[in-house]
C-alpha cells in the first residue's frame, strides 16, 4: 500500500522517477495478496467474526449510553472485533477493491510483458470515471491509513498494534479487553 501511494503521489509533488512500472507491478502484487487473503478467510476462518450483527449494534448503543453518562453500566466487552474494527475493515475493503478493480482496468493503457497498451479499450467518458474512482480511492486510502495508524498508536490500543505486527495477544489482554465467551480461543 505504501509503495503504491508513494509511486502515485510523489510524481505529483515533483519527485521525478520512472514510477509507472513500479506502480502497476506493486498493484498486481497487492491484488494477488488480497485475493489470497479472501480465499484464506473464506476457506479457513469463520466469516461471522467480521459480519456486523445485532449484538454489535446493541454494544454500540451501550458504549454511547456509557460515554454520554446516560448509563452507569460499563459497556460490554467485544468478541474478537469491535464494531469500530469491523466498520474500518469493511471501509478498507470497499476502498481497496475499488482501487484494485480500477487499477486492473487501467492496465489496458500500460505496456506489459503480456500485452501491448490499448488506450482505446474504453471511451473517454468511461476512462474519466475509472480515473476519478481510482484517484478517489487513493485519497481515501491515505486518510484511512493515517487514521488507522493514529488509533493504533494510542497508548490504550498498543496491544492491537502489537497484535497486527506479531499476530497474537496475551491471555491477560484477551480477558481484559475482550469477552472470552464471545471470542473462544484454543488453549
Amino acid at each position: 500500500m505504501l509503495v503504491l501511494l508513494a509511486t502515485a503521489f510523489l510524481p505529483i509533488l515533483g519527485v521525478e522517477f520512472d514510477w509507472v512500472g513500479i506502480h502497476w507491478i506493486t498493484g498486481l502484487v497487492l491484488t494477488t495478496l488480497v485475493l489470497v487473503h479472501v480465499i484464506r478467510v473464506l476457506v479457513f476462518k469463520p466469516l461471522r467474526t467480521m459480519l456486523i450483527g445485532a449484538q454489535d449494534l446493541r454494544d454500540a448503543m451501550a458504549v454511547l449510553r456509557s460515554n454520554f453518562r446516560i448509563s452507569a453500566d460499563s459497556p460490554p466487552k467485544p468478541g474478537k472485533y469491535s464494531l469500530a474494527q469491523k466498520l474500518i475493515h469493511h471501509a478498507f475493503s470497499v476502498v481497496v477493491l475499488t482501487a484494485m478493480s480500477t487499477g486492473c482496468l487501467m492496465l489496458a493503457k500500460v505496456d506489459t510483458p503480456w500485452w501491448e497498451r490499448n488506450p482505446y479499450f474504453f471511451g473517454d467518458a468511461t476512462w474519466g470515471i475509472i480515473y476519478v474512482l481510482h484517484g478517489l480511492a487513493a485519497l481515501l486510502l491515505i486518510t484511512m491509513i493515517i487514521t488507522h495508524v493514529y488509533f493504533a498508536l494510542r497508548p490504550e490500543k498498543l496491544l492491537y498494534m502489537r497484535s497486527m505486527l506479531r499476530g497474537w495477544i496475551t491471555r491477560q489482554e484477551l480477558e481484559q479487553h475482550h469477552d472470552p465467551d464471545r471470542w473462544p480461543v484454543d488453549q
